[in-house]
């Protein structure tokens, strides 16, 4: 009888973190902090119909620079296209920006259950999520570190996630939109870089750890 062998570890390292950031800072900006800019400075030079058509033409004025210069078209693009358009056609209706914002914030809150919810599965959410960033080769994802590694991922990502849908929802439902705009995207950035942070440390960590082995 043949025995199935795991093969042997071998060494995974990481790009540096600066590397890592000036990757990601990009799509921060894209995607995360130009929306907020562009929708902010349409409620100061218009009003809220102006802002929502500006937020929307940004989406689509996006897609279109893709198009002419020729450029791969993300499935999330498009996927952001669809949903601000529906956000954007129900804020107009009912003249109330509370369900432009409330959307992802009920998103937000999803992902967090996602992650907690999936944390002892074999193959969590956290762990797709994780090897769609960093590929990983399949054996050493059975490995029982790793496997710890991705529960105490779920619970770290799942908990920030909670907190941010959390404060966001309060401060849509308690503050004006530009104290909702400027507090929520600050304090969810630093949040949401320090847990990436800690994020990239630790598996930075496990894999000196499988390494030794």
């Amino acid at each position: 009888m043949t025995m199935l062998l795991l093969p042997p570890t071998a060494p995974v390292t990481l790009p540096r973190i600066g590397a890592l950031l000036r990757h990601a800072a990009p799509r921060v900006l894209e995607g995360m902090i130009l929306p907020v800019a562009v929708f902010y400075a349409g409620l100061v030079f218009f009003n809220l119909y102006g802002a929502l058509a500006v937020a929307v033409a940004w989406v689509y004025g996006g897609i279109a620079w893709r198009l002419v210069r020729r450029r791969a078209m993300p499935g999330t693009v498009l996927l952001a296209a669809g949903t601000i358009t529906v956000r954007a056609v129900l804020a107009a209706a009912t003249g109330s920006p509370v369900l432009f914002f409330l959307q992802p914030c009920l998103g937000v809150f999803c992902a967090s259950m996602g992650f907690l919810f999936t944390a002892t599965l074999r193959r969590p959410l956290i762990q797709r999520v994780a090897t769609d960033l960093v590929p990983l080769p399949e054996h050493l994802l059975e490995h029982p570190r790793m496997r710890r590694f991705f529960v105490w991922q779920s619970v770290l990502w799942g908990g920030a996630q909670f907190l941010n849908a959390s404060l966001s929802l309060w401060l849509l439902l308690s503050q004006s939109v530009e104290t909702y705009l400027i507090v929520r995207t600050s304090v969810v950035a630093v949040l949401l870089s320090g847990v990436a942070l800690v994020s990239v440390l630790s598996l930075r960590h496990c894999l000196r750890r499988l390494g030794r082995h």
